[in-house]
C-alpha cells in the first residue's frame, strides 16, 4: 500500500476521533474536552495535506504528474479536505460544537466512503485529454471551495430548525454564519462556473454545451443568487434562508454525486 494511502487512512481514523470526542463533550459538557478539539483538527488538516501532497508527488513517480484532482476518488478527499480548510478558516465564528461535529460528519463521510467504497478507485490514473489543462485546477479548487462553504451554510441552516439549549448556538449567531459562508462560497462558485467555462473551451471547442454537470452548476448558482437577493435586497433572515441554504446545499449534493451517478455527459471521466 502507497504511503499517501496510509496517510490518508489515518486521517479518516482521527476524523472519527473527532467525532466521538464531540460526542463526549456532548454527553459530559467538560470544557476541557473543547480544547483539544481544534488542536486535533488542526493536525488532522495538516495530516491531510500531506497526504494530499505525496499523493501528487506519487503521480511524478508514475510518470504522470497531475495535482490529485482528476477522478472520483481524488475528489472525494479534496471535498473533505476543503471542509475542514473552510472550518478552521471561520473558526472565529464557528468555534461551536454543534457547528464543528457536523462538520466532521461530512469529512468523516466523504473520506470512509472513499476509503472502503468498492464502486471507488483509488489507483492514481493517466488523465484523460480532457483533463490536460491547468484550467482544471483553478475550477476544481474553486467549486469545492464554494462547496465547502456551502456545507457550512447548510449546517447552519439545518441547526437553525432545532432548538437544543447550551448546544446548538443561538439563531441569530447561526443565521449570521449561514449568510457569510454563502458570501464566502458564491464567488468561488462563480469563479468555478466561468473557468469551468474556458477548460471546456480548451476541452471540447465550446464554452457551453447544457452538459449535466454545467446544467446544475448552474441551477445551484441561481439558488445561492436567489438567497444572496433575498438577503440583501428583501431583508430575509431566520427560517426563510435556513430553507433556501437547505435546498441551495442539496443541489450541490445533486451536482456532485447525483450527475456522476444518474446523469452521463462530458464529465462522465469523474467517476
Amino acid at each position: 500500500m502507497a504511503v499517501h494511502h496510509k496517510i490518508l487512512g489515518i486521517v479518516t481514523l482521527l476524523y472519527l476521533c473527532l467525532f466521538f470526542i464531540h460526542l463526549i463533550f456532548f454527553a459530559f459538557k467538560k470544557e476541557k474536552i473543547v480544547a483539544v478539539m481544534w488542536p486535533l483538527l488542526y493536525g488532522t488538516l495538516g495530516l491531510h495535506t500531506v497526504g494530499l501532497i505525496l499523493r501528487w508527488l506519487e503521480s511524478y513517480r508514475h510518470g504522470m504528474g497531475h495535482a490529485p484532482l482528476s477522478n472520483f476518488y481524488e475528489s472525494l478527499v479534496f471535498y473533505a479536505w476543503c471542509v475542514s480548510l473552510i472550518v478552521v478558516f471561520m473558526k472565529k465564528r464557528l468555534n461551536y460544537p454543534a457547528i464543528t461535529v457536523c462538520a466532521t460528519v461530512i469529512s468523516l463521510f466523504l473520506m470512509g466512503y472513499a476509503s472502503i467504497s468498492p464502486s471507488v478507485d483509488r489507483n492514481i490514473q493517466p488523465l484523460v485529454p480532457a483533463l490536460q489543462s491547468n484550467w482544471l485546477h483553478i475550477h476544481v479548487l474553486t467549486c469545492f471551495l464554494a462547496y465547502a462553504s456551502f456545507a457550512v451554510s447548510f449546517i447552519s441552516g439545518f441547526l437553525y430548525m432545532f432548538t437544543w439549549k447550551n448546544v446548538i448556538p443561538p439563531r441569530d449567531i447561526l443565521d449570521e454564519i449561514n449568510y457569510r459562508s454563502v458570501v464566502v462560497g458564491f464567488p468561488m462558485l462563480s469563479a468555478g462556473i466561468f473557468t469551468g467555462a474556458v477548460w471546456a473551451h480548451y476541452a471540447w471547442g465550446s464554452y457551453w454545451s447544457w452538459d449535466p454537470k454545467e446544467t446544475w452548476s448552474l441551477i445551484t448558482w441561481i439558488v445561492y443568487a436567489v438567497f444572496l437577493h433575498a438577503r440583501l435586497m428583501r431583508g430575509w433572515k431566520g427560517k426563510k434562508i435556513a430553507i433556501l441554504s437547505i435546498v441551495g446545499f442539496a443541489s450541490v449534493i445533486f451536482t456532485y454525486f447525483g450527475v456522476n451517478f444518474i446523469l452521463s455527459g462530458l464529465h462522465s471521466y469523474a467517476t
